[in-house]
């Protein structure tokens, strides 16, 4: 087998904000994967950074009184406890506000502008009046031109994933303040991605096996619906790099982004094997520019399915024609929900991962838990608690951990630690689980990790069985059936060690725990086709993992406590005093629409809900469930305007499927003062009207 040369990355994580769960499931898929390229003998250099630049930090650095760099440094200062405490082994981590990354993102522009790539020409754009700034894509909202989803950013549509100008947008508005934006002039830069030499490239780079099928038939979409030149320039005030030869002009967060891809491996090439401070990388005689330009080394991203269009467009179609590399692959995986819905950790349904490590949550589990519900589809993982109790203490535990527990002691105990010789029976099964190395190892490569783990839990189960039919600890009780037990219990610690070569790229702390325990040295995927052997001797077990405690996950998703109140706040009539102070940007990302109840009727089961049919103006109606049924009955709401928070996400209830939730009051304590009033407008409102 050859050796591979591979460029890994996982997207740049914008540097505003700690990581979250969705963070940690990217970087778990691409560091299973490159361990276990690592495990085949391949060469790999996995790297990230921080995405740093753009008016977002910029703007959050204003607000917090420091500079931008100083901003995202602190950011950066926190990655490593979330990457190291879930065993995510990066080569290199580096920033997108580095030098690397600018000498690298002004050479492509260069190199673009030299072909003809780049056009100039004045377009209006957006301005706020109130903040005296020209307004980023991204704070401007609006709604969707081409499917009308509401409240959608000015760059791109997170429900259709349709790309477009914002002044395409209807109805646009500032994030920042509010203010409905003006009009103004201004010379921008684009890159002609609508140019047919770079349609043509694009048709045929995304549909030749860079995509997974559904990624290439989205981008045909795209085709279908036209290509349009793309606007890689910002105005001052702007924290990012500047644009070569323009004044003023910088250029737009994410065309220096992916660059940073690029930069971030310069930098862990230029800093020499030894300084890198996290890893031992990857070992190479080349350099940099000869490593990058080498026709064997394949650039494989791992990427969320809402940055699509800048991958597998933009960042290709750049590197193309500034005559760099393409990628070998972009592998786009869903989101995260948890037990169905979106997370959110004001009701307790969102996954802190710091949170996660701090209660002594092992997260090797997480990592397993993960891996059994990725494949090489672009679909969202479910985290569900019950699910996730199940998985772990069943399959880690009661199947893989087991067999080493119920094996080793009797070994230890009657034969000094030693293996012994597995007789036919024994071979027969370790045979089994040996052929299963080459089917383990196409998985893998291909991504499939729950299929993977799914066979590699048969094969515990065949394991299992065996144990079950020989009973060694009955064995342990009869005479003259030692050779019987050391061979059964060989059969077992040798079979353990082949099911721990699978999971290793899944489970490498624990991996390591067995390494110790076996006295081996590292498992790499060719010691599957071989055995320890008899006279090799073991070390004393030690408990290798614990089981999941349920208290754990209520701990886990407990929802924090709201902030106390000021010692000398003034209870409100409600019972409660007034919640923490929210920004205006907080306040905007919440919709509230006028809506009609057009029919409300008793939910069937339930002495707490109604169920609302409400038009919001959307040209169709929405269902609700709302618990007023204590005081409302069904034809006191009909015909009624109230008011719907219209951008919450769906919810999956016993009933049906709640598209939003209707306003009400209450007080605090609803035993001592009951009653709930639903907010009802003025005359004059309409379904659909924006309540500001």
């Amino acid at each position: 087998m050859s050796q591979r040369k591979l460029f890994v990355t996982t997207a740049l994580p914008y540097a505003n904000g700690k990581f979250h769960v969705g963070h940690i499931m990217e970087y778990i898929q691409a560091d299973i994967w490159v361990r276990f390229q690592r495990m085949q003998g391949h060469m790999v250099h996995f790297v990230g950074a921080d995405d740093a630049h753009g008016a977002p930090i910029m703007i959050a650095a204003e607000k917090a009184g420091v500079t931008p760099q100083a901003f995202v440094g602190e950011i950066a200062a926190g990655r490593r406890e979330y990457l190291d405490g879930f065993h995510i082994r990066f080569d290199n981590w580096h920033s997108t506000d580095s030098a690397e990354n600018t000498e690298l993102a002004q050479g492509i522009y260069r190199k673009l502008k030299a072909g003809g790539m780049i056009a100039t020409r004045t377009i209006e754009q957006f301005y706020d009046p109130v903040k005296g700034m020209f307004l980023p894509d991204r704070y401007i909202k609006g709604e969707c031109p081409v499917c009308h989803a509401k409240d959608q950013y000015g760059d791109a549509c997170e429900v259709c994933s349709s790309v477009y100008a914002p002044t395409e947008l209807i109805s646009p508005y500032s994030t920042l303040t509010g203010a409905t934006p003006e009009l103004r002039s201004s010379e921008h830069f684009f890159f002609k991605l609508s140019d047919p030499k770079v349609v043509d490239f694009l048709k045929t780079w995304t549909q030749d096996g860079k995509l997974q099928p559904e990624m290439a038939r989205k981008a045909s979409e795209w085709f279908e619906a036209g290509m349009a030149d793309w606007d890689i320039s910002r105005e001052a005030p702007y924290f990012g790099i500047e644009i070569p030869d323009a004044p003023g002009k910088y250029f737009y967060v994410w065309l220096d982004a992916p660059v940073g891809y690029l930069a971030s491996l310069k930098n862990h090439f230029d800093k020499g094997q030894a300084a890198n401070h996290w890893h031992a990388p990857s070992r190479t005689a080349q350099g940099f520019d000869d490593f990058v330009a080498d026709p064997a080394v394949e650039q494989v991203h791992f990427i969320g399915k809402d940055i699509v269009y800048f991958h597998t467009l933009f960042w290709p179609a750049m590197l193309q024609f500034s005559g760099r590399k393409t990628p070998s692959q972009v592998n786009v995986h869903g989101f995260i929900t948890v037990s169905g819905e979106k997370m959110s950790k004001s009701r307790g349904t969102g996954i802190d991962p710091l949170k996660y490590l701090a209660i002594g949550m092992n997260p090797e589990w997480m990592r397993y838990y993960i891996a059994a519900k990725l494949n090489a589809k672009v679909e969202d993982v479910d985290f569900n608690p019950d699910d996730f109790i199940a998985r772990v203490n069943a399959d880690l535990i009661g199947k893989y951990i087991n067999i080493a527990s119920r094996a080793a002691g009797f070994i230890a105990k009657r034969f000094g630690g030693q293996l012994g010789t597995p007789s036919a029976d024994g071979a027969a099964l370790l045979a089994s689980l040996q052929s299963a190395s080459a089917p383990m190892q196409a998985l893998y490569d291909s991504r499939d990790f729950a299929r993977a783990l799914r066979e590699i839990m048969l094969l515990a189960d065949k394991v299992n069985e065996y144990v079950d039919q020989n009973k060694p600890w009955e064995l342990a009780k009869k005479e003259g059936m030692e050779a019987r037990l050391q061979d059964v219990c060989t059969t077992c610690i040798e079979a353990f060690r082949l099911l721990t070569i699978y999971l290793k790229p899944v489970l490498p702390a624990l991996a390591a725990q067995v390494e110790a325990f076996l006295g081996c040295a590292p498992l790499l995927s060719a010691d599957a086709g071989r055995l320890l052997g008899a006279g090799h001797a073991i070390n004393d077990y030690k408990h290798l993992m614990q089981r999941v405690d349920a208290k754990q996950l209520d701990q886990l998703f407990e929802a924090p406590e709201p902030a106390a109140a000021p010692a000398d706040a003034t209870e409100l009539p409600g019972g409660e005093g007034i919640a923490p102070t929210i920004t205006i940007d907080e306040f905007a990302k919440i919709d509230l629409r006028i809506a009609k109840i057009v029919a409300c009727q008793k939910v069937e089961g339930s002495t707490k809900l109604l169920h609302l049919t409400l038009d919001a103006g959307e040209g169709r109606t929405r269902n609700v469930f709302s618990g007023i049924a204590s005081v409302y009955q069904p034809e006191q709401l009909v015909g009624k305007l109230t008011v719907l928070v219209a951008n919450l996400a769906p919810r999956k209830m016993k009933f049906g499927v709640s598209e939003g939730m209707v306003l009400a009051a209450s007080h605090a304590d609803e035993k001592a003062n009951p009653g709930i009033h639903v907010l009802e407008p003025w005359p004059g409102a309409t379904p659909g009207m924006r309540v500001r």
